[in-house]
């Protein structure tokens, strides 16, 4: 891209949650700025096994987010999935995560006793849209992906597609995406989610609420409560 010009930046596709089909502005989350193509750090993967992960997605993340907005601009974490599956429970289990913690800076969607699935997705955008306008849209979901990217949590700037990998069509969320690689993709995706292990599903939502809550900390000045293990 030619230097200088301005648009609304999203990433490359990712396994599960393929680019916007002609890219442009989500329609259900308008903006919160524009940022020229050099302000937008790459995409980022980190392994949920690195002792650093936690840290080191917090600090990507607070790049992300701090040109985004002000003091005076809410939060929104819209974190997708079900506990009825246990690959697609990475979602609710950062909400309630989250939700828990002492004075966390965000508006929390999507937890193990309130998911955000594909059922009543439109209708909490639309509640969401409602209540907080103007928000920055943190969206959180699980993928499936290759066999060397499992375990792996991936942050980037624009919106990702809840359910692609199992061929659903749901409305782009988010301004900016955290996803987690749970297990691997290709074939009877349903499956392949209702037998991930939790444990790896825990460890990586362990490691994301906690970089969430550091990126609170760092710049709404909150305590973090989430540590990762």
């Amino acid at each position: 891209m030619r230097s200088g010009v301005v648009r609304r930046s999203f990433v490359e596709r990712p396994v599960r949650f393929p680019e916007k089909p002609g890219g442009g502005q989500v329609e259900e989350y308008p903006a919160i700025t524009h940022v020229t193509a050099e302000a937008v750090p790459p995409r980022t993967r980190i392994h949920y096994e690195d002792p650093d992960a936690a840290e080191r997605l917090a600090v990507d993340i607070t790049e992300r987010v701090g040109p985004c907005c002000g003091e005076e601009i809410p939060w929104v974490l819209l974190c997708i999935g079900t506990d009825r599956s246990t690959g697609d429970s990475l979602g609710p289990l950062v909400g309630s995560k989250v939700i828990a913690a002492q004075n966390n800076p965000f508006h929390v969607y999507g937890t193990l006793s309130e998911p955000v699935h594909a059922r009543n997705l439109k209708e909490k955008l639309n509640e969401v849209h409602k209540l907080h306008r103007d928000a920055l849209v943190i969206a959180v979901d699980a993928s499936l992906g290759y066999p060397e990217n499992v375990g792996a949590i991936n942050v980037g700037v624009g919106p990702l597609l809840p359910g692609a990998g199992v061929n659903k069509t749901l409305p782009p969320v988010g301004h900016i995406h955290v996803t987690a690689v749970v297990n691997v993709g290709g074939f009877m995706e349903y499956a392949v989610l209702q037998n991930t292990r939790l444990n790896v599903v825990m460890r990586q939502a362990e490691v994301i609420a906690a970089a969430l809550l550091g990126v609170g900390r760092r710049i709404r000045r909150v305590p973090a409560a989430v540590t990762a293990t």
